[in-house]
């Protein structure tokens, strides 16, 4: 297509879900009760992590990092997108699309570069207890941290600026919950072919390279775990690498169906329905996950339960 109808988008209009009033009323009471058990109990876990000693160690802080994130991601989508849904047809201007790109790639870059670190700590701790003090101080961590922190919003911004750049022509309407790339370059008048090539370049380094990190720590997690004598010690192992592969199983799939799909393959629906995956229901799950197969977890939550009884009586015999 030519360049001579293209013009600068004044405004966006995220179309969301078929207008359906019994099917976006339920779907909205779905989505705020994803958002509020989200942020609750993302909250809660930090809190926990915060307040219980037990829990200052390199796990809780990386789980710490990854309940930011997922709060980050519920404030980031859910808000606009129950307003389009109550509202249909309520426009996005190009700073608020592109700040929305932002935020979700730097979030979902994070979380997978996280994910990817997190093995580390279960192999140092599974494969070297003796050497874990050294191996994995705090400064470690924060180092790691830092690096995820750096390097996704660096990579978010380029796209987001670079999408936002391209010519856009007719329609301004998204047909999707949010502003997302591959939603956006449906709408460019220009020839997408490289952008769509970048962004599959960029998911095979975002996307394949850290889950197999991931694979190989786990491998050889495995292979000392099996040659454990203690039973006991077998189970709390797998118990905790199982709470992270199945996290690491939802997140990196839900993003490598979104991203790196042949374009031949992609339709607005199930792209809706897999980015409610990753940036709903997937930040509702990795509380549960984490806080059930946790006993540390179960029992910080249980003495703040015990300490708060205990002011409770107290006041009542005051």
């Amino acid at each position: 297509m030519g360049t001579g109808n293209t013009t600068s988008p004044t405004e966006f209009v995220l179309l969301g879900l078929p207008n359906r009033t019994k099917v976006h009323t339920c779907f909205l009471a779905m989505i705020l009760l994803a958002f509020l058990t989200a942020v609750f109990g993302n909250s809660l876990l930090m809190f926990l992590i915060q307040v219980d000693s037990s829990l200052h160690t390199p796990m809780y802080f990386f789980l710490s990092q990854l309940a930011f994130m997922d709060i980050c991601q519920s404030l980031t989508i859910v808000p606009k997108m129950s307003v389009d849904l109550l509202n249909p047809g309520t426009p996005i201007s190009p700073a608020g699309c592109g700040a929305q790109i932002f935020l979700v790639l730097t979030m979902g870059a994070a979380e997978c570069l996280l994910l990817a670190a997190m093995p580390y700590d279960r192999y140092v701790a599974i494969c070297c207890p003796l050497q874990y003090p050294i191996l994995l101080k705090m400064s470690v961590c924060l180092r790691l941290a830092a690096g995820v922190w750096i390097s996704a919003p660096v990579n978010a911004l380029i796209y987001a600026v670079y999408t936002m750049h391209l010519p856009y022509c007719g329609s301004k309407e998204i047909k999707h919950i949010f502003c997302e790339v591959p939603a956006l370059l449906k709408l460019a008048c220009s020839d997408t072919s490289t952008d769509k090539t970048l962004v599959f370049v960029s998911g095979i380094v975002v996307l394949l390279i850290p889950p197999s990190v991931v694979i190989i720590s786990y491998a050889r997690i495995l292979s000392t775990v099996l040659g454990m004598k203690s039973t006991k010690r077998q189970q709390k192992a797998l118990a905790t690498c199982s709470s992270h592969l199945t996290v690491v199983g939802m997140v990196y799939g839900a993003a490598i169906i979104m991203y790196m799909r042949p374009n031949a393959y992609h339709s607005s629906e199930q792209d809706m329905i897999v980015s409610l995956l990753y940036t709903v229901v997937t930040p509702m799950l990795n509380p549960l996950i984490y806080s059930l197969r946790s006993r540390d977890v179960l029992g910080a939550l249980r003495k703040l339960v015990g300490k708060y009884r205990v002011i409770q009586q107290n006041r009542q015999e005051l």
